[in-house]
């Protein structure tokens, strides 16, 4: 098997066949970066339109670093994994700082702003930069997994540095750019996890998988454990014509998002008995739960909640918070105004149908969320 050959049948069919991405249409580092960090764990299609919109509201690297988190993590709001976001704020205000609005291309400076992995340097620095450094994301991984028959575990310990090795060896370095992303379309396109189309691959003469009829057995992948279910009592608490909404801690998971209060529901304890006591711990207040409003089932990374919603009315004691940094007495019909979890949004759009319209919407009294 010749690398030369390989690359020579890869890039010439990466020139035919590329997808015309907004990110592929320019050179600024920066742009490049923020489409990077929103494909991770990202389908493309997904990304193409967070991608315009955040470009929008924040066009360069000062305007991003200028930025609250509140604001930027609203216009990130339904990509998911929110640490991205947060991290690719914190890291504008590093690169206006320390490296006067530009982003780094020295691995090592870029490999310390947050959020900036070996993936994402790998491909900032091929792309933007054009250094020679290959990139390995799970489409790379997948095509050389079936192009060398690599038995090693795609998701096992070690797995990266095995395929860097191999990746590294066979990169163009005239041109890592167009190679990298060359690699990753073919995984993206053609070596697709199930039914590879091997018939239209332009490495399938080269491909040791496919010349033994063992496409199916690659990659080779470890038994993941089953993914952990968690049921969830979440309170809609109405007072004065709003809801109460809390913000969760800056990090970790949905750091910095708003949501209703809520939690864990305990064993042989009824959903509306948990939705009370969770409202009681978390935010202080006495409540009456009045109906069920939804159930909502969402699937987070390593595990799956079932989520039943209440509609409460508040009837004692004032908000002392234990858990969330921030409160705030919101109208409905403005909730649109905060950043809140996909699994949140699930269900906001009944706040204002129904019963819950007739009672909010009839008698609107001022705009500002209230503190009390």
């Amino acid at each position: 098997m010749s690398a030369g050959n390989i690359r020579a049948q890869l890039l010439s069919w990466y020139r035919r066949n590329q997808r015309q991405l907004p990110w592929r249409r320019t050179d600024d580092p920066y742009r490049i970066w923020v489409s990077e960090v929103m494909l991770q764990q990202t389908r493309v299609e997904t990304v193409v339109s967070y991608y315009e919109r955040f470009l929008t509201a924040f066009p360069t690297v000062a305007d991003l670093a200028r930025a609250d988190q509140q604001e930027v993590l609203r216009v990130w709001e339904g990509l998911g994994y929110y640490a991205r976001a947060r991290n690719l704020h914190r890291a504008a205000g590093i690169v206006v700082d320390r490296h006067q609005g530009r982003l780094p291309d020295d691995p090592d400076d870029l490999r310390r702003l947050p959020g900036v992995g070996a993936y994402i340097a790998a491909a900032v620095l091929s792309i933007a930069f054009a250094k020679p450094f290959a990139v390995v994301d799970g489409n790379v991984k997948r095509v050389l997994a079936r192009l060398l028959m690599i038995e090693t575990p795609v998701n096992g310990p070690g797995a990266d540095s095995v395929f860097q090795v191999e990746a590294q060896r066979l990169l163009y370095r005239p041109d890592p750019a167009t190679f990298n992303q060359a690699l990753m379309e073919l995984g993206a396109l053609v070596c697709t996890p199930r039914s590879p189309a091997c018939d239209r691959c332009p490495l399938a003469d080269f491909c040791a998988a496919r010349q033994s009829d063992s496409v199916a057995a690659f990659p080779v992948r470890n038994k993941k454990m089953p993914v952990p279910e968690y049921a969830i009592a979440v309170g809609v608490v109405y007072k004065n014509k709003r809801v109460l909404i809390t913000r969760r801690k800056p990090d970790g998971l949905l750091g910095g998002l708003w949501e209703f209060p809520g939690g864990k529901i305990r064993r042989e304890e009824s959903a509306e008995a948990a939705c009370r006591r969770e409202i009681s711990e978390e935010v202080g207040l006495t409540v009456a739960v009045e109906a069920h409003i939804a159930r909502v089932r969402h699937a987070y990374t390593h595990f799956k909640i079932v989520m039943d919603v209440f509609c409460c009315r508040y009837e004692k004691g004032k908000v002392a918070l234990n858990g969330p940094v921030d409160f705030a007495w919101v109208l409905p019909h403005r909730l649109d105004d905060y950043p809140f979890p996909k699994a949140n949004r699930k269900f906001i759009p009944m706040l204002l149908e129904g019963d819950a319209r007739r009672r909010y919407r009839a008698n609107i009294e001022g705009e500002q969320p209230v503190k009390d």
